[in-house]
């Protein structure tokens, strides 16, 4: 658990940043989806294989205007969030679409997705309609897109993790 943060830097991500992000990764998951998946799936989750993932992915840099920012203190990753072009057949024109954002569980609380979410926006552009799909579950995170301005707009989907049909919500902002 992390008691004190200390300045946090938000940067956009090198591949040098894969194997962190998918240590912050498996460890959120981990951590805020107990409970909602199936536990055998979580525990399955693998940092080298999602590591090598990232490193593919980041080393294709801002491709399709997907862009990945990381969240640092002191030189540790504390989190991530990504997003780019909406991937929603119905999606509105120029919409773009938050696909993650996560953070090592010890920082949560500590207002670092806070300032993982305002880049997102400002790089984006205040005005752009954004899109996020989050776990009906995951009180937690819909708590904390609610308070940046996104709103649930009815839209619902199954997810399938680890055998179980995951229902997830559709937020937009915008």
């Amino acid at each position: 658990m992390v008691e004190h943060i200390d300045e946090v830097t938000i940067r956009p991500a090198t591949t040098d940043d894969a194997a962190a992000i998918a240590g912050v990764h498996v460890r959120s998951w981990q951590e805020a989806y107990a409970g909602i998946v199936p536990d055998e799936h979580l525990r399955a989750l693998d940092v080298d294989e999602r590591a090598g993932r990232w490193a593919e992915h980041l080393a294709q840099g801002p491709t399709d205007h997907v862009r990945t920012f990381v969240a640092e203190s002191a030189g540790r990753l504390l989190g991530f969030a990504s997003y780019g072009p909406s991937r929603d057949e119905d999606a509105r024109r120029g919409e773009r679409e938050i696909y993650s954002i996560y953070l090592d569980p010890g920082t949560w609380g500590h207002g670092v997705a806070r300032d993982l979410i305002r880049t997102v926006l400002a790089e984006a552009g205040e005005h752009t309609p954004m899109s996020l799909w989050v776990l009906s579950d995951n009180t937690r995170a819909r708590h904390f897109y609610r308070r940046h301005g996104f709103s649930p707009d009815g839209v619902e989907r199954l997810e399938t993790l680890g055998g179980a049909d995951l229902l997830e919500v559709r937020y937009r902002r915008g």
